[in-house]
């Protein structure tokens, strides 16, 4: 088995995702084994770049590659003192050297995004940035006119065929100038690299007519992977073990209502669904959450919890939700009736909890129906047996002078009976019968104002969101991300080891992971790749493949003689 050097060259490289995947690619054709060597990448973000060689091994170059009429247009200023366009030769030294097998580019996309509305992509800032695509072409096939790179691959958006179809035009034009039959196909990471998501994007395809001859292959296919066999490997968001990239982010407080809100499976459109009156959910009242259940209501079928002696409905969920009719005396617990009205049948247990056996009488202010009357301060009461009770007359008094307490000469001032401490003083010695109504143990605390309000929607916090199901809904976290691109394997860390991207921002970390070629997807497609290039070496210009459908638009777009030329 004969071992051959594939190098393989990435502008616009970003973190190095995809060519961390190159790296990783295996092909063999008879005795002719691949080793995919990187000899590098180019950027303009210096965070990128140091991901890139902590991902690859190997070093980028920090280079802008806009011409400088590109530069004015995209920052609306000149550049900087010693700033210059690059050149071929800055190329060619950047990639050692030595003429790749395999150049992949993959230009931004923002101008060419559909998160971009249609008149913004159209402004000159974002149609500087959509050239690049074509600068990057341009400078690859001029460095190597002499000895050209035998496939180039151009990576973007889908929607670069309709918003960037006069730049595809163009590129087409310049490979075919070069020597290149080009096909422009369109496939999903996904597929390509079994991964936990569906992302679709344009893929162009040249391959250099006088290098590499056509090939067939005939491919089966892959599915797609769920999310949880790729995260339920993963530690816990919040783990430390895990490294800072794995902290469940903080968002406004809004955000996370409107998680809350989202059903399971479903998308933002969930939102829709609610009913909204001025500006005000309708149909749900959001209260802070004091012990678990605060103010809680149990559906008619559903159990309980233990209840305890002092169980109520501000600490649990000690209400039920009734659905039988109101109205019938037999569920009218606490109910009173109209001076007026009828009672219902009265039996030898009615009590006011068990039924309509209370009464509004209005005769409550004659000197005769006195029962639980309270006698105004300065009036006198009425006469005063031994038997006297609250429930026999009006022997209790309205007395006004408790806002006064304390004051010179009372009872309760030396005692402290019912004081309150403030938050910032001491309170007095504390025997084991102290209790709210024999001194001052009762504390003004200014937190419970904190606790009791809710939250501004603009306030940023990690909150936990319990759904009806039992599941944790949550929002990724950074490291999530790199896992669902494939950038992060847990199974490739000893432990103690962390994945981390440069950097504290986790807003940066994951814009650079956002922009990434999926390792993964980059691995199978850097295979397809140099099992073309060895077929090259060794003169095949036939072979069936077992090459998996996920690559399949990529070896049909190697496959197909197509015109073109000088």
């Amino acid at each position: 088995m004969s071992t051959v050097p594939i190098y393989h060259a990435h502008l616009c490289c970003g973190l190095g995702g995809g060519a961390q995947g190159f790296n990783e690619g295996q092909a063999r054709v008879g005795s002719l084994k691949a080793e995919f060597i990187c000899l590098g990448g180019i950027d303009v973000d210096p965070a990128g770049l140091r991901d890139f060689k902590q991902a690859t091994g190997t070093d980028g170059t920090l280079m802008d590659l806009f011409t400088r009429d590109q530069y004015i247009a995209f920052h609306g200023q000149e550049p900087p003192a010693g700033w210059r366009e690059a050149t071929t030769n800055d190329i060619r030294v950047a990639f050692k050297s030595i003429t790749p097998h395999i150049v992949f580019t993959s230009s931004p996309c923002k101008g060419l995004s559909g998160l971009l509305n249609e008149t913004m992509s159209k402004t000159s800032k974002y149609q500087a940035l959509n050239e690049l695509t074509l600068r990057t072409i341009w400078l690859t096939c001029e460095t190597y006119k002499d000895d050209p790179v035998p496939l180039i691959i151009f990576e973007n958006v889908p929607r670069i065929t309709s918003r960037g179809r006069h730049l595809l035009d163009q590129i087409g034009d310049i490979l075919r100038y070069y020597g290149y039959a080009v096909a422009e196909t369109a496939h999903d990471c996904g597929e390509i690299g079994h991964l936990a998501q569906s992302r679709k994007r344009f893929l162009l395809v040249a391959r250099h007519m006088a290098k590499v001859p056509a090939f067939l292959y005939e491919p089966p296919k892959r599915p797609l992977r769920s999310v949880g066999e790729v995260l339920g490997r993963m530690a816990l968001p919040g783990d430390l073990a895990a490294g800072p990239m794995h902290r469940i982010p903080r968002l406004q407080w809004k955000t996370w209502v409107r998680l809350a809100f989202v059903e399971a499976g479903g998308d933002w459109r969930s939102l829709n669904r609610l009913k909204i009156d001025n500006g005000q959910l309708a149909d749900y009242l959001i209260v802070p959450e004091f012990h678990n259940g605060y103010l809680g209501v149990n559906g008619w079928d559903d159990a309980t919890g233990a209840i305890a002696g002092r169980s109520g409905p501000s600490n649990g969920a000690f209400s039920v939700a009734d659905p039988r009719m109101l109205g019938k005396h037999e569920y009218s617990q606490y109910g009173v009736l109209n001076w007026s009205d009828a009672s219902g049948a009265l039996s030898g247990q009615s009590a006011p909890g068990g039924g309509k056996f209370s009464v509004a009488d209005p005769r409550r202010s004659g000197p005769t129906y006195g029962k639980y009357a309270v006698t105004a301060w300065a009036k006198a009461s009425g006469t005063v047996i031994a038997g006297s009770t609250t429930g026999q007359g009006a022997y209790a008094v309205a007395d006004p002078r408790p806002a006064g307490i304390p004051q010179k000469g009372d009872h309760y001032l030396t005692g402290g009976h019912y004081g309150v401490v403030p938050w910032r003083a001491h309170a007095g010695a504390v025997s084991g019968s102290a209790c709210h109504d024999n001194g001052r143990w009762s504390v003004a605390d200014p937190r419970l104002e904190e606790v009791a309000s809710m939250p501004a929607p603009t306030d940023k916090m990690v909150a936990i969101i319990r759904a009806e199901d039992g599941t944790w809904h949550r929002p990724m976290t950074t490291l999530d991300m790199a896992a669902l691109q494939s950038l992060y394997d847990p199974d490739d860390y000893a432990e103690g080891q962390i994945f981390d991207l440069d950097g504290t921002s986790d807003e940066a970390k994951r814009e650079r992971i956002g922009n990434a070629v999926p390792r993964a997807a980059a691995r199978a497609i850097a295979s397809m790749m140099g099992q073309t290039i060895l077929l090259a070496m060794s003169g095949e210009t036939f072979m069936l493949s077992s090459t998996s459908v996920w690559v399949r638009p990529v070896a049909v777009a190697l496959a197909v003689q197509q015109g073109g030329g000088v």
